[in-house]
């Protein structure tokens, strides 16, 4: 209440007309308080990059206008909002020193700790996303961040999905909830900034088309058209990941230092993160001719649990020659596995891994001549996972106020993901225990430039050495399916060239957005498939109407990619395999949309993929699962500042 304190002044004169409910006519008030600048509410990362509220509309909002609130231009959605995507590119931008929990097809929506957002706002801010989804349900995401004193703000925030799409069996329904903390002491000795994330992700699994739908959609017989009516090959499977992590960042300056260049600080900083997740595969009756054969034949369950409790501590020393030096200590509780142990004849599954590592490294900060420094190192000393490193190395500098540049190095070796070690499952062929599994090694170079006359552009070179994947071997002869998903690693060396630019024109009104990624993997290309090709151009008309009261955006956004032989998606696992048997023929979609800014609200309208009203759609998002057919969809973010 202090901090939302509201100075109201009573006018000495009743305007006309305003009356109470009972008629009686009233005094008036009003808020001779001075609006806070849009500046003044601030959004921080977890890496301290400040950003403000900003409520523009342009051409990449609107590429951001999506379930994941993020520009998905590498990536091919599935039919149904909420399910996973065909990776047409990656990124590299997340190596670590310890595998992962398994099921990676969930985690496009899973929001890590670098996707949670902090806030800094002079009085509450509001926001809203509401969009609409392919039949019977909504998209939305409301966040709320209030201070309630300027040095301690709250936030809150839900996103939100229920669709049910327009194929059998693949309902969707997600929930991402945020509680945030951001809390400095008076004379800034003491910060922390905290979360709380539970989210859950819900599919119906359909497991694509049957053979003969399969061929009915590819040749657009009538009979398919109502998709509704199309042949699955599965009728009682789902499966669900649910998450839930507490986080907190803190530190605190032992010694101040300078407080304009911090020279002289010493700093104590710790980091808790504690996350747990759970995987589930369910299905009322199996399906051997499409997964093998089963323990049990009806009411099937595979559930895997995770636990990791990390505690970080990083004690720097500031001084202004040397920069800023850390030494890191790091320790991980893990806990990952399963309820029962699965004993075959020639071989037995362990249910659990546990283990608990200790690694030590440094971080790095200077600015020198122009040129910003950063680096992090960390090497694990003990434990299951003893020997696995990651180094990350940053240089970027501003050459002008429209000019800037940055090289980034990655380095790192980790064993593979948890579900390529360690996986059970009612279907025989999904168990698996591979201890001896190398060490996937991964060295990534990436330049970037971004220039406010030439546009943006990045290139990278990436190298993995005993990259790990899940594939496709055939089985005997006679057995009830012709190929088995296994995890396998390869002793290719996979080496991956990306190239990226963005370029924007405009004359007078009408615009022209362009994005436009090449990308060649120049060894491995069976196990690590890619398009060669991926463009997005967007065509469009802008201006002012109605006295500047509204600004409206309105054209065509075009994409398209080439052929390439996209991996298959794999409910059990939740996870993508390569495969040899269909290629996904490369595609453009067009869609046609009409934005407006009214005040703090931005509006958005589109007819998604509408060429297919005119020429059919047998377009695949992956193998038998196809890509998206016509939609009306709309929707708005709106904020609020009180």
């Amino acid at each position: 209440m202090q901090a939302q304190d509201l100075r109201l002044q009573e006018s000495k004169q009743p305007q006309e007309g305003q009356n109470n409910q009972r008629g009686e006519t009233t005094t008036s008030v009003k808020d001779d308080r001075e609006k806070p600048h849009i500046s003044k509410y601030k959004i921080i990362s977890i890496e301290n990059d400040t950003t403000y509220v900003d409520t523009t509309l342009t051409i990449r909002k609107d590429y951001a206008f999506n379930y994941l609130r993020k520009d998905a231009f590498e990536l091919l959605p599935f039919s149904n909002v909420g399910r996973p995507y065909t990776e047409m590119g990656y990124s590299f931008d997340d190596l670590n020193a310890l595998p992962r929990f398994g099921a990676r097809a969930k985690h496009f929506n899973y929001l890590e700790v670098k996707d949670i957002p902090y806030y800094e706002v002079p009085t509450p801010l509001t926001e809203l996303y509401f969009r609409t989804v392919f039949e019977q349900g909504q998209n939305l995401d409301a966040s709320f961040a209030t201070n309630l004193k300027p040095n301690l703000n709250l936030s809150i925030a839900y996103k939100g999905l229920r669709s049910l799409g327009n194929y059998q069996r693949e309902l969707t329904s997600t929930g991402n909830l945020r509680l945030g903390l951001n809390f400095r002491t008076y004379n800034n000795r003491y910060f922390i900034r905290s979360h709380f994330a539970a989210q859950d992700i819900l599919n119906q699994e359909n497991g694509g088309l049957t053979d003969l739908s399969n061929q009915q959609y590819i040749n657009e017989i009538e009979e398919i058209q109502n998709r509704a009516t199309a042949e699955v090959r599965l009728v009682d499977a789902e499966n669900k990941l649910d998450a839930k992590r507490f986080y907190a960042n803190q530190y605190y300056n032992i010694r101040p230092g300078n407080d304009s260049t911090q020279n002289g600080q010493i700093r104590l900083n710790h980091i808790l993160d504690v996350t747990d997740k759970e995987y589930v595969f369910t299905q009322g009756t199996s399906t051997p001719q499409f997964f093998g054969s089963t323990f049990e034949n009806t009411n099937l369950e595979d559930e895997v649990e995770y636990q990791n409790v990390a505690n970080t501590m990083i004690l720097s020393y500031s001084q202004a020659y040397l920069g800023r030096i850390g030494f890191l200590a790091k320790h991980n509780s893990i806990n990952y596995g399963y309820n029962s142990i699965v004993i075959f004849d020639d071989q037995t599954i362990p249910n659990r891994l546990q283990t608990d590592i200790i690694s030590l490294g440094g971080t790095y900060q200077k600015t020198y001549k122009g040129f910003k420094l950063e680096g992090r190192a960390l090497y694990n000393i003990s434990g299951d996972y003893s020997g696995g490193y990651e180094i990350h190395g940053t240089a970027s500098t501003r050459v002008s106020d429209s000019l800037q540049f940055s090289a980034k190095v990655d380095l790192s070796s980790s064993a593979p993901n948890f579900n390529w070690i360690l996986n059970q499952s009612a279907y025989e062929n999904y168990n698996w225990y591979n201890p001896e599994f190398d060490n996937v090694n991964t060295q990534r170079l990436n330049i970037e430039a971004n220039s406010k006359k030439y546009g943006k552009a990045s290139a990278s070179l990436t190298q993995v050495d005993n990259h790990a994947y899940f594939g496709y071997t055939s089985t005997a002869e006679g057995a009830e399916v012709d190929s088995l998903i296994t995890p396998l690693q390869t002793n290719l060396q996979v080496r991956y060239l990306k190239v990226k630019a963005e370029k924007d024109f405009k004359y007078g009104n009408l615009n022209l957005a362009n994005t436009v990624m090449y990308q060649n993997v120049l060894e491995g290309e069976s196990v690590f498939p890619v398009p060669e090709f991926v463009t997005r151009h967007s065509l469009f008309y802008d201006n002012y109407l109605f006295r500047r009261a509204l600004y409206l955006q309105t054209g065509f956004t075009f994409n398209y990619f080439t052929s390439f032989m996209a991996k298959a998606y794999d409910p059990i696992l939740s996870e993508f395999a390569v495969q040899d048997f269909q290629e996904l023929d490369g595609f453009y979609t067009a869609d046609f949309f009409v934005n407006a800014k009214i005040r703090e609200a931005r509006i958005y309208f589109k007819l998604e993929n509408f060429t297919t009203i005119f020429q059919g759609n047998s377009n695949f998002a992956a193998p038998r699962l196809p890509y998206r057919d016509f939609a009306i969809r709309f929707g708005l973010v709106w904020n609020f500042f009180l």
